[in-house]
């Protein structure tokens, strides 16, 4: 399996944040991410293809494709998550151009959320100053949560299994008064779910519900 450098900016896209969580728990073909995100083949193979390239997506081999006319041999596709940093991480214009598409996605994912009460909910919004050894505390906690959703995941729709959003992105920030541009390089980005991602509100309060 050959990885390139990661890039950031190719995620600073919708589609392609829906693209990512569709294969982190199953490899699939560009003909089947086409059929289960009810997009043209052409559009997800051009959408496969700029995320190979940029390292967010690996080939883990190829199987004959049925649905094909004629029948061929088709390569599938997998999302490795964590082997790398991004090169373009701290690049704020970049970081805010995903945080745009992941706040897109957001919204669509919003809007299927589920009404029933059986399932734990959590949302969280804060900008907040707190020492640095509980901010440390918080990333490692919130990183083994997103690491044990990443290697659970299963393909869409296994029985015996729940659809859930799960989006979070955690970065120390400058003060606004100071009219610095970049965040600090510190900080956890985490895009999973099944469909997409998200993105850290601005607020004068943190809240937890």
């Amino acid at each position: 399996m050959s990885l390139g450098v990661v890039s950031l900016k190719e995620l600073a896209d919708p589609m392609r944040l829906r693209i990512v969580s569709l294969v982190t728990g199953a490899a699939l073909s560009t003909d089947e991410i086409a059929r289960e995100l009810d997009i043209s083949p052409a559009l997800a193979s051009s959408h496969v293809r700029a995320l190979v390239a940029a390292a967010h997506l690996v080939e883990v081999g190829e199987e004959t494709d049925e649905a094909e006319e004629p029948q061929g041999v088709a390569s599938r596709y997998l999302h490795v998550p964590g082997l790398q940093p991004a090169r373009d991480a701290g690049d704020p214009e970049i970081q805010t151009l995903v945080y745009q598409a992941m706040a897109q996605e957001l919204a669509r994912r919003g809007r299927h959320c589920a009404p029933t009460q059986h399932l734990p909910r959590l949302h969280t919004d804060a900008e907040l100053w707190v020492d640095p050894e509980d901010w440390a505390r918080a990333v490692a906690l919130v990183r083994e949560a997103a690491d044990l959703l990443f290697r659970r995941a299963h393909p869409p729709r296994t029985q015996g299994t729940v659809h859930v959003d799960a989006t979070l992105a955690m970065f120390g920030m400058t003060d606004e008064t100071s009219g610095a541009q970049e965040c600090e390089e510190s900080r956890l980005d985490v895009v999973i779910g099944r469909d997409g991602a998200a993105q850290p509100k601005r607020t004068t309060r943190g809240s937890l519900r």
